[in-house]
């Protein structure tokens, strides 16, 4: 009686099954993935990059040939030379830069926020330019910035060439030809590069967030000033990245709405390249651009303090 009213004792758990190792063929998928982009890189940056540089340490005339010489003084001379150049560079994608963050935040603050039904529209209105050449949307400029053209008539009508013109920027009644139309070509050619950066960080802040802030009693400039501008950093960092690098080495504009006292390192290195045929200087000026954006991208994103950029 007794032995019936004990309780059996519970069945030891069951051992757990060992996982399985993922097959050496599984495991090597995502390798043969990134293959395709792995040998694009290889072929289209890699091997250019190792060519140019062993072509900026190159002496030698297109006659005679070019030979590996390990000349490093074509560096300093190249620098010496046309450091005019790279500091117009700078100056001139820098002020793009700033334009197209004053002019694209607040459009991208129209989308994100206040469009509703009409955002897809905007949208591509914002990427309908690329749909036309590069070269094409730089020429139109040489019209709308044309001495006769109503813009440049608006623009003096208001003094605004009076103050342009006591910076350096313009010269008199003229825009074109002067720095002011290669500012303004880069600007226009490069504002989609910040607009959508922009427009896709400041689509990701929840909506309640600025109702709390309402909720608060906090102004609108506050809830810009503390809420909406910082989490919408990560845009703002990757958008000036993708203007002012692309910007910094453009010789286009420079070279169809610009003078020769507007010429930026771009339109060096294309004719050092092109006409000149001096290649060991042309590649030297090639990495000595690259280096010095290089370094201030670093040091910018650095103090910018975005780690959600990447």
């Amino acid at each position: 009686m007794t032995a019936t009213l004990e309780k059996e004792a519970p069945p030891a758990p069951a051992a757990a099954p060992e996982p399985r190792k993922p097959s050496t063929r599984k495991r090597l998928v995502p390798y043969w993935l990134l293959l395709p982009g792995i040998i694009w890189l290889l072929v289209f940056f890699a091997l250019p990059l190792v060519y140019q540089a062993s072509t900026s340490v190159q002496t030698g005339s297109l006659e005679a040939g070019f030979q590996v010489t390990w000349h490093f003084q074509t560096y300093w001379d190249a620098f010496l030379e046309y450091w005019p150049q790279f500091v117009r560079s700078l100056l001139y994608a820098g002020t793009a830069t700033l334009l197209c963050l004053l002019l694209g935040y607040p459009l991208a603050y129209l989308i994100a926020f206040k469009a509703g039904r009409w955002r897809n529209l905007l949208l591509v209105l914002v990427i309908a330019p690329f749909f036309t050449s590069f070269l094409i949307r730089t020429l139109a400029w040489k019209t709308i910035l044309a001495d006769d053209s109503l813009v440049v008539d608006a623009l003096n009508a208001l003094h605004v060439l009076d103050v342009t013109s006591w910076i350096g920027w313009t010269e008199g009644d003229r825009v074109l030809a002067t720095p002011m139309a290669v500012v303004c070509g880069l600007t226009y050619n490069f504002l989609p590069f910040m607009i959508l950066p922009l427009y896709t960080s400041l689509e990701r802040i929840d909506g309640r967030l600025h109702e709390a802030a309402r909720d608060l009693y906090a102004s609108p400039a506050t809830t810009f000033r503390k809420v909406t501008f910082p989490l919408s950093m990560p845009g703002v960092v990757s958008g000036t990245l993708l203007t002012f690098i692309p910007a910094s080495g453009d010789y286009v504009n420079a070279e169809l709405l610009g003078s020769t006292d507007t010429k930026m390192v771009g339109n060096v290195i294309q004719s050092q390249f092109l006409r000149v045929l001096d290649y060991p200087t042309a590649a030297a000026l090639s990495f000595i651009l690259m280096a010095i954006v290089l370094v201030m991208v670093t040091v910018y994103i650095r103090r910018a303090g975005t780690e959600d950029l990447v």
